[in-house]
């Protein structure tokens, strides 16, 4: 479960209009290292290099591909126990 691409666990949900932008959203569900989690991603479609006019797909895939760059490089920590 190295890869969570290749083990078809990013889902994706939706694109929803918001007043400021466009985002397409997912749904990552996974086991690392003992632990299962769940998280849900929203990307602003126009931060991925694509055109509106492109096919939904390939809108879809790059979004993914920020998505999940992103969340490999996030860090989180619980609210309240950062001071331990």
């Amino acid at each position: 479960m190295k890869d969570l691409a290749e083990n078809n666990l990013i889902r994706f949900k939706n694109i929803t209009k918001k007043k400021e932008a466009l985002f397409a959203n997912f749904r990552v569900k996974g086991l690392r290292a003992g632990v299962t989690f769940s998280a849900s991603i929203s990307v602003d479609i126009s931060a991925a290099e694509v055109d509106l006019a492109d096919p939904l797909e390939k809108i879809i895939e790059e979004c993914a591909r920020i998505g999940m760059k992103e969340f490999k490089k996030a860090e989180f920590q619980f609210e309240g126990i950062s001071n331990l």
